[in-house]
């Protein structure tokens, strides 16, 4: 991409917002705020979802989910036989009306019309296990949208529903999902700072895991073992959770979290609710299992700019950046330069390396550097007179810079 074609530009001296994450992503053009807790994504910010998404996916096709996309349209009647519609209830629901006055939800989880879907499919034992997931805008009716994209009334989600047979069966795959979820958060780059923790249900269940991402600007706080890897939510902290889990008072971090994603085991409530049975071996009657599994897709990209990030900008991990170089090119009104410059860009391109070249002529050097330290890619090329036959290299997360051979470079980007 070269920087003069991108859309949009920096913003200079724009509005403050309340949060690192949005002031970042707003001002380096990765999101464009609708209102309070609506965002867009711009093509700087898709390009970090749809790789954060495909970490994700593949960790979920490892497990045996099969993806699909339900409709955002939710049925009042479904949500009543599960006494989720009422608001005292779901205090996070939009709701609307058809021409013909029907009732209707926008979706802000699909556990019932995934489950009433299911009884199109499921019968017998021979029919399960089925675990299905999608990546899907979801609507919460949130009283105050805050922290930028931590806490929206409309974000990207990744929700995935299992149907088992029986308890054992469900656990099985439960467990392998936390196994998957940890392969998730260590992929993007959160994996350190990310524990299982022990939670509250909320309006899905009695109790949950989630999985919280240590950060100053989190709303929960939880108690962390370092060493174990576990933590518990302040919410269900008590002296029985701790011997139930084994754990010391005295070894526990009282710390901020900001949830990353969540687990649920619903039972055989659901089924029961919705009437979604299947026939055993011996031709027995018995309510399928089902779980959930949540992971916020929007809200992975907002914590990762909580953690990593100076005074200048955000410092992407590599695998999620939007490029893996940032290329400066300076004095290109110089003929020889600016051949330098595109010969390098060509050629990084060729070796298949994602590159933002910033080919404007007219911007100053300050400019040009203050632009890739906010957009934050992880390797920072420069060419000038300055440099001469060589590039100055210069890591994103690190204040110093060298000079290296077009040769060197590349090598180094291979290995990188």
């Amino acid at each position: 991409m070269l920087y003069s074609k991108l859309f949009p530009k920096i913003i200079k001296g724009g509005k403050k917002y309340d949060s690192i994450n949005a002031q970042y992503l707003i001002d380096g053009g990765f999101i464009h705020q609708e209102m309070a807790g609506v965002y867009a994504l711009l093509p700087l910010g898709l390009r970090i979802i749809e790789k954060i998404k495909k970490i994700v996916l593949k960790e979920m096709i490892a497990v045996g989910g099969q993806e699909l996309i339900m409709t955002s349209l939710q049925r009042k009647e479904l949500w009543e036989k599960t006494d989720r519609w009422d608001d005292e209830k779901v205090d996070v629901w939009f709701k609307s009306a058809l021409k013909n006055g029907t009732e209707v939800g926008l979706a802000w989880s699909h556990e019932e019309q995934i489950t009433e879907m299911m009884k199109n499919y499921i019968s017998s034992y021979r029919d399960l296990p089925v675990n299905v997931f999608q990546f899907q805008t979801k609507l919460r009716n949130e009283l105050r949208a805050k922290s930028g994209i931590l806490r929206g009334r409309e974000f990207l989600m990744k929700d995935m529903y299992s149907y088992s047979t029986s308890k054992e069966e469900h656990q099985k795959f439960y467990d392998q999902v936390i196994k998957a979820y940890i392969k998730v958060f260590q992929k993007v780059g959160l994996g350190d700072d990310t524990f299982l923790t022990f939670a509250s249900g909320g309006a899905f269940t009695q109790f949950s895991h989630e999985f919280q991402t240590l950060t100053d600007v989190g709303e929960d706080t939880v108690f962390v073992d370092r060493k174990k890897k576990i933590a518990i939510n302040k919410e269900v902290f008590n002296q029985e959770l701790l011997d139930q889990l084994k754990v010391n008072k005295e070894d526990l971090e009282e710390v901020r979290g900001a949830e990353v994603g969540n687990i649920f085991s619903f039972g055989d409530t659901k089924s029961k609710q919705l009437n979604l049975y299947f026939n055993d071996e011996d031709g027995q009657k018995k309510p399928v299992i089902l779980g959930s599994y949540g992971i916020g897709i929007t809200r992975v990209m907002g914590v990762l700019v909580e953690k990593f990030n100076d005074e200048n900008g955000i410092i992407w991990p590599a695998q999620v950046a939007p490029y893996q170089v940032h290329l400066i090119g300076l004095d290109l009104k110089d003929v020889e330069i600016k051949k330098k410059a595109q010969k390098l860009y060509e050629q990084l391109l060729d070796s298949k390396i994602e590159v933002l070249y910033d080919d404007r002529e007219e911007a100053r050097a300050g400019e040009k550097f203050a632009a890739a330290d906010l957009i934050g890619n992880p390797i920072r090329l420069v060419i000038s007179k300055r440099t001469g036959d060589k590039i100055e290299w210069k890591k994103r997360n690190e204040k110093e810079s060298e000079l290296l051979t077009i040769n060197e470079v590349t090598e180094r980007l291979k290995k990188y």
